[in-house]
């Protein structure tokens, strides 16, 4: 069984068990989290329902674990001619959610 679900602006693919980064979600660690926000969920039997947006009485829950920040993104502007350089940087904050149940 899985879940397609929207958090922080993206669509994450979710199993019951695995752990996900979402984009900085403000929550402590061991707080529970539910998702309402589901796309898409795929039964076991092979089953799919769909929704239009969302997936009517279905959420996913999840505990949190931590936070976490991403890899350094370099940014660099250069005008040709100009001796205009400049140069930036930036870690972007993750929080790890551990997915625990799939109701429907």
């Amino acid at each position: 069984m899985y879940a397609i679900i929207q958090a922080g602006g993206r669509q994450v693919r979710v199993t019951p068990g695995a752990t996900v980064e979402l984009d900085g979600r403000a929550a402590e660690a061991g707080k529970e989290v539910t998702f309402e926000q589901v796309l898409l969920l795929a039964k076991d039997g092979g089953e799919i329902m769909a929704g239009a947006p969302f997936v009517s009485g279905a959420k996913v829950l999840g505990v949190v674990d931590g936070e976490s920040r991403g890899p350094k993104v370099r940014i660099f502007k250069k005008k040709r001619r100009k001796g205009f350089r400049k140069s930036a940087g930036f870690r972007a904050f993750f929080t790890r959610v551990r997915i625990t149940d799939i109701q429907v």
